[in-house]
Formats: C-alpha cells, structure tokens, sequence
C-alpha cells in the first residue's frame, strides 16, 4: 500500500466516527470538561487537595438524584450538593478535634450512601449506571450547552486568578501579606471544583470524575518544572486522552468515560517511567528543590 493510500484509509478511519451527531457531542463533551479538570488538577496536585476532590465529586450523587425527581437540571442539585458538602467538611474540620481527612471520609460516603439510597427507592427510570459513569453517548443539545457554558465559565475565573492561586498554593501567609485573602481565594477553588464536578458529570459520571480532576495534573506535575508549563501540559494530556477515548471505545465497542480514564492512566505510567528515568542517581530528598519542582515555582 502506498503512502496515499495510508492517509486515505487514516482519513477514513478519524472521519468515520464523526458521521454519528452523537459521536460529535461526546468529543465535544468530553473535551470540553478535560480542559476544566485538567487547569482544576494543577491546583489541587499543588495544595494536596486531592482526597477534597474525589469527596466532592462522590458528595453530589444525592443532588443529581433529587434533580432527576423533581425534574430540574440536574446541575442544579450537584452544584448545591457539591458546595455542601465543602462546606459541612469544613464545618465538622473547625469544630471539632477530627482533621480534614477524617471529615471528608465521613462527609463524602455518608453523602454517597444518601445518593445510593435514594436511587434504590425512587422509580426504574432514573439509571444508576447513568449516574455514576456518565452516558457520554447519549447526550442532548441541552446537555451540550450545560456544560459548554458551565466549562467556560469556571475556565475564565480559574485563567483570570491563576497568579493569585498559584501564590495561595505557594505560601498563603505571604499571599495575605500582600494583600490577598487565603480565604476567599479557597473559597473561589473550592466553588470551582463544585463547578467542575458539576461540568464533569456528564462525561463520566460521579464514580470516574475524581480521574479528570487529579490525574492530568498529577502527570504534568512529573514531567515539568514550572506552573506556568504545568497549565499546559495538563490540558494538552486530557484533551489527546479525551480523543483518544472516544475513537477507541468506538472502535472497541467499550465504555466510552472508562476507556478515556484508562487512557489517562496510561499516559500517567509513561510520565512515571519517564521521571524515574531523569532522576539522578543518587540519594535525594524527600521533596525536590524549589526551581524544580512546579508546587513551589510561582511563575505564570
């Protein structure tokens, strides 16, 4: 076969998933929300708010399933639910002699349990698996609009307050030494990931959510030096899995949410093997420099 003849069939084999107008909300979907989670993820990965995430996204299973009886969006009730529950984790943090780990472990499975509950008593047509894995392929124009216009949103804030956040993940005494408010900033990435939670859902669902918003991050975090290139990195990762994904679970006939979530564990091995590699070989410590490490280079 000659090489014209290769692009021919190459053209063919990326155009032909694209004939289906399902196939084109699902890439537009699933892009859409791994370029939010992937900016989300750097942040998170810097401050160790990694367990906060998966708490969240587990948190506003009861939300989604109150929307789907009551017949509103169900964005609505995951974004309450999702604020709530950051919220009540904080609540039983500060009041109480627990510490922030054991909060969320109790706040995110009662939470979820609640969800669980409520499916299991309301009727057959609300699909749990729809819920807590996505339905990537069934998406509808409404749907498409949610979470293009809720991925926009929470992209511009995070873009527009990445030097602010950046230097909260740095060093939040110094951040309020210069005149901004660890608190408020907190309170604009927890809200956020709400946000985010929320734009993710659709694409896969509450049980794979917590893969989007940690994994990009975590892959870009071992393969650069700086934020300013981890901001990058972490969307150009979950987008090319994204991709990926959804060319694959068409042509292999699988999942679509979970084939892109093994694609990003994937390329996360690579980035693993590859910063094992560039190690030097000799003892360090426990935690790289500070001009090598993108969690303490304020730069971006």
């Amino acid at each position: 076969m000659n090489p014209l003849d290769l692009l021919a069939a190459a053209g063919t084999w990326l155009a032909a998933p694209l004939e289906y107008e399902f196939v084109q909300r699902a890439l537009l979907v699933a892009v859409v929300a791994s370029i939010v989670c992937a900016l989300l993820s750097c942040w998170l990965i810097m401050i160790g708010w990694s367990l906060l995430g998966d708490a969240v996204s587990h948190a506003v299973l009861p939300g989604v399933v109150l929307s789907y009886i009551v017949g509103v969006p169900f964005a609505v009730g995951a974004l309450v639910f999702g604020i709530g529950a950051v919220a009540l984790i904080g609540t039983v943090r500060d009041t109480s002699r627990l510490k922030e780990d054991a909060a969320i472990g109790v706040v995110f499975t009662t939470l979820f349990a609640i969800g669980i509950v409520l499916v299991s008593v309301t009727p057959s047509q609300i699909d749990l698996g729809h819920i807590l894995f996505g339905n990537m392929l069934g998406i509808t124009d409404t749907d498409l609009w949610q979470v293009v216009v809720l991925g926009a949103l929470t992209t511009v804030v995070l873009v527009l307050k990445r030097r602010d956040l950046t230097l909260f993940a740095f060093d939040p005494v110094h951040a309020h030494a210069v005149g901004i408010s660890p608190r408020r900033l907190s309170a604009l990435l927890l809200g956020s990931l709400a946000l985010t939670v929320v734009v993710a859902l659709q694409a896969v669902g509450v049980v794979l959510v917590v893969a989007l918003v940690i994994t990009p991050g975590a892959t870009a975090y071992l393969l650069v030096d700086r934020m300013s290139r981890m901001l990058v990195v972490a969307p150009l990762v979950a987008v090319g899995c994204a991709v990926v994904g959804i060319y694959a679970s068409y042509y292999l006939d699988t999942a679509s949410a979970a084939t892109i979530v093994v694609a990003q564990g994937v390329v996360f091995a690579v980035a693993y093997v590859v910063h094992l590699a560039r190690r030097p070989r000799v003892v360090q410590a426990a935690r790289p420099t500070a001009e090598r490490r993108p969690a303490e280079t304020v730069a971006g």
